[in-house]
């Protein structure tokens, strides 16, 4: 028998959480093939077998935490050949049923949510107890206060839910299991026939919808067969569903609204708060109660961006796929000014002060859930395109509820655009640990003085809020003049001045 043991993980990282098993136990594997991934807060660790044979245990369970040296498993010698001889023999059993063999019920676990996500809450079961399921089927969302993780049926036959809609569930807990029947065997084939049957009419089941596309879909009456998807597995997201909102709707006249609220309406509602909406009121109240928190404002003339934009961006669009929006600018310029001011791109860890050498840049977003942060990575190192192209696939993927967890975390700085929903000004909150937040607004037209003459130029005002325990009034003010240098004379960032 060989252990399965926790690799050195390197420098200064101490543990390492149990990302997925590949195998599991009874499986039979191979000398180096891979059998575990563990997730460190650097990076990412593959642990192969470490001889031929079948995986006899699991020690750690997917979420647990591990130290060098752990022993994860351990694989019983010899024993491939009588594992795998077996899998080989029903050749003429159906694919698509890999537990049919005797009925046996094949467990439905909390996956991993990701490095400081210890529970989720269970969202809206598309399936009843009872019911045939297909494999890889979705179903059921499990709500974190960060991200939504789909969980699909890990075979066919029937399932057993043992967690109800809205129980919190952790990493690896058990939340229902499917077994195999003479129904469901009969089921899957069927159900693979069903679409040469049938005409493009038919709508796909619901039980392919996630449950926040479902609720765009119900409620908007819309047609799921009608959606197109523009999911990574091909799945239908709710961006689909909402933009399929207004071409589902005939334009028809509207009628005048009522004086009084709809008899069918109560006047007031409780609804409780999504994980997402607690996680951000608890974060955003911390941060008010941690920091030392205090906005300094100043104005910025955008005639020269948007003179260089509008001078530029077709040409932009056609040569990078993308079109050239005021971010890149701003994030050109922020980049720059943190050179230059590192203690705005610090942290307080304790009694120390953490210098970041990198420049992540977090760009809020807000989502029909709320605001998320996601993280664009090294933005030194990015050109206006680059900055573009990354800004619109975080959007993207945070309004079609497909972030990452690495996408969350470990920015440096932040970057709100309060600007696109109209506000005028506003004294943004910091995203903690961050010092640091930029906040964006509203291009204004306004009379200024200009070399002793009265002109309308476009303004924006800027507000940064900074931790006053780490960044000094004097850098403050410094760094948020900086960024007006560089926006209202853009060569600058160019030639780096």
């Amino acid at each position: 028998m060989a252990d399965i043991l926790t690799p050195a993980l390197g420098e200064s990282v101490a543990e390492a959480s149990i990302a997925k098993w590949t195998k599991k136990v009874g499986d039979a594997v191979k000398k180096d093939e891979v059998l575990v991934e563990l997730e460190t807060d650097k990076v990412s660790l593959e642990v192969v077998a470490p001889a031929d044979g079948v995986l006899s245990a699991i020690n750690a369970n997917d979420g647990d935490t591990v130290v060098p040296g752990t022993v994860l498993g351990s694989v019983t010698e010899g024993g491939a050949a009588a594992a795998s001889a077996p899998a080989a023999a029903p050749a003429a059993a159906p694919a698509a049923a890999p537990a049919a063999s005797g009925g046996a019920a094949v467990d439905i676990a909390v996956p991993t949510m990701g490095e400081s996500v210890a529970e989720g809450s269970i969202g809206t079961w598309l399936k009843k107890s009872g019911d045939t399921v297909a494999k890889d089927e979705l179903l059921v969302e499990i709500e974190t206060d960060k991200v939504a993780v789909e969980v699909s049926a890990p075979a066919a036959g029937v399932l057993t839910i043992t967690a109800a809609d809205g129980a919190t569930v952790t990493p690896g807990q058990v939340i229902g299991s499917v077994a195999a029947s003479g129904a469901a065997a009969a089921a899957a084939p069927a159900a693979a026939a069903a679409p040469a049957n049938t005409g493009s009419a038919q709508a796909p089941a619901s039980a392919h919808l996630s449950p926040a596309v479902q609720r765009v879909v119900s409620e908007n009456n819309l047609n799921p067969a009608s959606l197109s998807a523009s999911g990574p597995k091909g799945n239908i997201t709710k961006a689909d569903a909402i933009a399929a909102i207004g071409a589902a709707a005939p334009a028809a006249p509207k009628a005048a609204a009522p004086a009084a609220p709809r008899a069918d309406q109560p006047r007031e509602e409780r609804v409780k708060m999504t994980r997402l909406r607690q996680t951000i009121a608890r974060r955003l109240k911390e941060s008010q109660n941690t920091a030392a928190q205090l906005t300094t404002f100043n104005e910025v003339d955008m005639t020269n961006v948007m003179a260089l934009r509008a001078q530029y961006k077709e040409v932009f669009e056609k040569r990078h796929g993308v079109k050239l929006g005021f971010m890149s600018f701003f994030t050109k310029a922020v980049v720059q000014a943190l050179h230059e001011i590192p203690a705005v791109n610090a942290e307080i860890d304790g009694t120390d002060i953490i210098y970041k050498n990198h420049y992540d840049i977090g760009i809020a977003v807000g989502t029909d859930k709320g605001l998320v942060v996601p993280v664009l990575r090294d933005a030194d190192a990015l050109s206006l395109a680059g900055i573009e192209k990354g800004i619109a696939a975080l959007g993207k993927a945070a309004r079609d509820g497909a972030l990452t967890m690495d996408q969350m975390q470990g920015g440096t700085f932040t970057i709100t655009n309060g600007g696109t929903y109209g506000s005028l000004m506003s004294t943004p909150i910091l995203n903690t640990p961050q010092s640091g937040i930029l906040g964006m607004h509203n291009i204004v037209q306004r009379p200024m003085a200009v070399n002793g003459e009265v002109k309308i130029r476009p303004m924006m005002y800027l507000a940064l809020s900074y931790d006053h325990r780490i960044v000094d009034g004097k850098e403050a003010v410094t760094f948020l003049v900086r960024i007006k240098e560089l926006l209202e004379d853009p060569a600058r960032a160019l030639l780096d001045l």
